[in-house]
């Protein structure tokens, strides 16, 4: 449940958008990505969002639908423009990201009546993002959604935490702090965890977390790779190195890897590595959607890693 939208990025790398003369357009936003990547690996996907009702918004049915994410609950808000996103691409750490979600993203109008309480509550993981809180009704909504769930079966909370998308972090953190309590896991990097719970440190921000009513806690630290901790277990998984095209979808790659993993019960660090290796090949790769790999491609290359 969360963001979707028209990510359209360059064919010209290294340069400013004042000079990039042509675009493709993928699918994009946090929640669909990691739903699309759930789907990559056989998984039965599903996001709760909103479209504007567009071409925009059709294509992105489109794409929902091609990559096997059922789209049944994307509707469209006929008075809002569905959103685009545009970036500029300097491998191998910047990649500045341009929000269209003017004068209001239609993924923000959920309103609690339209949502399907009974699917919510029995799928094998409901998985919400940050930037679902920033605004109403799409707050309420979400916080709602949390409640009727009550933390049966898996619960994330993906912090995604965007400076744009709010007044302050303070505000982000109040409104976090209300979401927490509902999730039994928390993924995010130190920025994000820092929204969450005031802290950048990977194994105080871990603790507070777990405080928070979180069972299992999961800090990125790019290139120091990731820290997950679960009950008196704490693992440190290093990243894979990869010559980086654009890292923008590396998170959300990292996220369907991770539902994937919990989804068939492998170990802590089993998991991890999966997951690590899967944004390490998103982040190889330019788009983001359409870049998500399979289990076979993660595990090819998990294993290069190994034998080197």
């Amino acid at each position: 449940m969360g963001r979707i939208g028209v990510d359209l990025y360059p064919q010209q790398t290294g340069v400013s958008l004042r000079e990039v003369r042509t675009f493709e357009k993928f699918l994009g936003g946090s929640a669909s990505n990691v739903a699309v990547a759930a789907a990559r690996y056989g998984r039965r996907s599903a996001v709760i969002t909103r479209t504007g009702d567009d071409p925009f918004g059709e294509f992105l049915h489109d794409a929902l639908r091609g990559f096997g994410v059922d789209d049944t609950y994307v509707t469209p808000v006929p008075t809002l423009p569905t959103p685009v996103t545009f970036c500029e691409i300097f491998p191998p750490d910047d990649f500045p990201l341009y929000f269209y979600r003017f004068p209001k993203a239609p993924d923000l109008e959920i309103h609690p009546s339209e949502l399907d309480y009974d699917a919510i509550r029995d799928a094998g993981i409901f998985w919400i993002t940050g930037t679902g809180l920033s605004q109403e009704p799409s707050r309420t909504a979400t916080l709602t959604a949390l409640r009727h769930r009550n933390k049966k079966g898996i619960t994330v909370f993906d912090l995604d935490y965007r400076p744009m998308f709010w007044q302050s972090r303070e505000e982000a953190r109040h409104w976090y702090a209300q979401a927490l309590p509902h999730a039994t896991v928390a993924v995010g990097n130190q920025d994000e965890v820092d929204t969450a719970v005031g802290t950048r440190n990977p194994a105080v921000a871990a603790k507070a977390l777990h405080d928070a009513g979180v069972g299992l806690a999961v800090v990125k630290q790019g290139p120091k790779g990731v820290l997950a901790s679960k009950d008196n277990e704490t693992t440190q998984t290093k990243p894979v190195p990869v010559e980086v095209v654009n890292g923008l979808g590396a998170g959300d790659a990292f996220g369907g890897a991770l539902c994937h993993g919990l989804l068939a019960g492998w170990e802590l660090e089993t998991t991890m590595r999966f997951a690590n290796a899967a944004g390490a090949i998103v982040a190889s790769r330019l788009s983001c959607a359409d870049a998500m790999p399979t289990e076979a491609e993660v595990r090819a290359l998990i294993g290069e890693t190994t034998d080197a």
